[in-house]
């Protein structure tokens, strides 16, 4: 018979604390899954008490491991609380501006990470991610492709993908392949509709398992698409890893535009290398007769890196296929179609320039 999260929690109450209680009486046991022998759950505890909860996590581990029907087991312990009491007044200033980690570290095995990120939700930043990274395996590159949108996981939809990862030693994560690229999201970890409810330590700590634990092999490039906005996700990434450079995607549109402008800066102040803005759905040719229509305004994100002085990596067009590409689960750059020439150019303008 299965285990259930029952089973787990009446298993765990025999880890006591130094208070007397257990942990599942201090409510530190958070999001336990179980799937086909697979086990995962987060010890969330107070931040006073991380430094000296590993032996917990480490018993919390063999205690799950030794039940029946459990092949492997997963825990990852989170540090989180109230933010700290301040005795000065406060001040009108909103905090301040995230710093550059001393320690940013890179992934083992990968040469290069670009970070594709977006302003807003909405504008093609998950159809972009896809079809650039399928587009630079074309070009004969080794790509990996990390699905960061821990709320809207969608890169296995899109790349056609729904086994899950395999996890020999309860460890290190394989990783799967579709269409010549190395792919890892925590929609895999997941049925299709379930939603994740994290708080942001565990947002950083699963963005973090991702990039450590993933044996991602030997990449030329690791495309990470990341949430949109200046969240959480984005600055463990800019202060943790060693990012080649962001690509920032936007339409023509003035008002992804303002958002892209915020992404932008969150990049600078971060000091992350910002490679250049690709405008998706930039414009649409009607397929009868061949008529152009700029509908969300024509050259504004180009405009925009013209200011700003970045390089303009290339236009995407609003095509059907792109969008029956990605719902079907093949990337239109995997294909013969002539819309992939649009990935397919800027891909090359990556390798050429060094940056893929």
């Amino acid at each position: 018979m299965a285990v259930t999260q029952k089973d787990i929690l009446a298993a765990l109450k025999v880890l006591k604390l130094p208070d007397g209680r257990d942990v599942v009486q201090a409510d530190f046991v958070r999001a336990i899954s179980v799937d086909e022998g697979e086990v995962r759950f987060v010890l969330e505890v107070p931040p006073e008490l991380g430094p000296s909860m590993e032996p917990v996590r480490l018993a919390a581990e063999q205690i799950v491991g030794r039940m029946g029907d459990v092949d492997s087991v997963s825990v990852l312990l989170t540090a989180h609380g109230p933010a700290p009491k301040v005795s000065e007044p406060p001040q009108l200033k909103i905090g301040g501006h995230p710093k550059p980690s001393a320690d940013r570290a890179p992934v083992v095995g990968v040469d290069r990470i670009l970070a594709i990120a977006s302003g807003k939700g909405g504008v093609g930043k998950s159809t972009v991610s896809s079809n650039l990274a399928v587009a630079l395996a074309k070009q004969g590159r080794r790509v990996g492709l990390l699905d960061a949108d821990i709320y809207g996981p969608s890169q296995p939809r899109m790349m056609g993908v729904s086994k899950r990862p395999s996890s020999p030693d309860g460890k290190k994560i394989i990783p799967l392949r579709a269409h010549g690229v190395t792919m890892m999201s925590i929609g895999l970890m997941l049925e299709e509709d379930q939603a994740v409810i994290w708080r942001g330590p565990m947002l950083m700590g699963a963005l973090q398992q991702m990039l450590g634990q993933v044996e991602w092999g030997e990449l030329d490039v690791l495309i990470v698409d990341l949430p949109p906005g200046t969240g959480d996700v984005q600055l463990t990434l800019a202060q943790k890893s060693k990012i080649t450079g962001a690509i920032v995607v936007s339409t023509p549109q003035d008002v992804a535009l303002l958002d892209a402008r915020k992404a932008l800066n969150m990049f600078e102040k971060t000091e992350t290398p910002v490679l250049g803005m690709i405008e998706n759905m930039s414009m649409y040719v009607c397929p009868k007769c061949g008529h152009k229509e700029h509908l969300f305004g024509h050259g504004g994100a180009k405009d925009e890196a013209d200011r700003l002085g970045l390089p303009f990596l290339g236009a995407i067009p609003l095509e059907l296929d792109i969008r029956l590409g990605g719902d079907s689960g093949t990337p239109v750059a995997a294909t013969n179609n002539s819309v992939a020439e649009a990935f397919t150019d800027i891909a090359r303008r990556l390798v050429e320039g060094g940056l893929a």
